[in-house]
């Protein structure tokens, strides 16, 4: 199967796509722990086809109300993820690097990584991400929204708090490790102290452009300048309170992200990192939800995906141009950092 586009332009769901960002694992351990089993091929893997998903991310999150006890739910979603990992052989694999990701892909099956979505579970502990490395993990941030041991999130109170001594010592191991870090969720101190304290590549997995929406989660130009001077990618995010902060989040206003990124730093540091949350309970949601929508129209899931490709068509972008924001921007940089 591949990763090329696999009829001609004009797109259509054959088109294949990376997303950079996942919450998936979260729905996997909820389901898991009510007894259900076959949770990706049963609940995810139809949607993710017809959307032409053909590798993701997918992230350990310690997913609100459980964030009071970070390092339990950690075990919780590890466990839950590698008994999933047994049931989804069929349709799924894991890969360590790209060349797995290229051979799960010609196996016709969908290829994960699997990543933290900031490391409080993990106490103190830094050498634990040889653990996590051991068990297959390749990708985390250092955060969530939260303020933990290593660093800071943008709901934080504290701006001038950014990474810790600690949070120094994990990019290093990481870096060592050659895992993948993401500044998402990041708070701008967190952020700039991350670019100070690396030095190969890092990403923005699931983050738009504050220009256009003036969230805390999206980043400033001279972020999006180092993200691009480090030969880094930024994730577009679906999720509406990103998009606009109108109460009218649409595909068009999404692909203004897009347009920026690009006017401001080329096509080459755009990918895509949807967010999508239709699998998840209002108690993991409404802790960061700031308006009434829980999805942006026209592309409420993962099997919507094709129109807002339509809309970057339509708007002048070339079938290379979308091929790079759909796959190849990431791949470039998973084979960088990974192999």
């Amino acid at each position: 199967m591949g990763w090329g586009i696999l009829s001609p332009f004009p797109l259509n769901i054959l088109m294949k796509i990376f997303d950079g960002h996942s919450d998936i694992l979260t729905d996997v351990t909820i389901k898991r722990m009510e007894g259900k089993k076959n949770i990706l091929k049963n609940y995810h893997i139809d949607r993710l086809k017809k959307g032409g998903v053909g590798a993701s991310i997918l992230v350990n999150w310690v997913d609100p109300p459980f964030d009071k006890n970070p390092m339990n739910r950690m075990i919780q979603v590890l466990g839950s993820t590698f008994e999933e990992i047994q049931d989804m052989a069929d349709c799924a694999a894991i890969a360590y690097n790209a060349e797995d990701i290229e051979k799960i892909k010609e196996n016709g099956k969908f290829a994960i990584i699997l990543g933290f979505e900031g490391l409080s579970g993990l106490g103190k502990n830094v050498s634990f991400l040889n653990a996590l490395y051991f068990l297959g993990i390749r990708h985390s941030m250092l955060t969530w929204n939260e303020e933990n041991e290593f660093a800071t999130g943008v709901l934080s109170p504290h701006e001038d708090r950014g990474v810790t001594k600690l949070g120094v010592q994990a990019l290093k191991k990481m870096e060592q490790l050659k895992m993948i870090v993401d500044v998402s969720h990041a708070n701008e101190k967190t952020f700039w102290d991350i670019y100070e304290n690396t030095t190969r590549p890092f990403i923005a997995s699931h983050s738009n452009c504050y220009a256009i929406c003036p969230s805390n989660r999206n980043l400033k130009d001279d972020q999006i300048k180092a993200v691009a001077e480090r030969g880094c990618v930024i994730g577009m995010n679906a999720w509406p309170d990103f998009i606009s902060n109108d109460g009218n989040p649409t595909l068009e206003k999404f692909a203004y992200h897009v347009d920026h990124i690009a006017d401001l730093v080329g096509i080459d540091h755009i990918s895509l990192g949807f967010d999508f949350c239709d699998f998840l309970g209002t108690d993991s949601t409404e802790s960061f939800q700031q308006g009434s929508l829980n999805a942006t129209p026209g592309i409420e899931d993962a099997s919507k995906i094709s129109n807002f490709l339509k809309i970057l068509k339509k708007r002048g972008y070339t079938k290379e141009q979308i091929e790079k924001i759909s796959y190849r921007n990431i791949m470039r940089v998973i084979r960088e950092i990974l192999g």
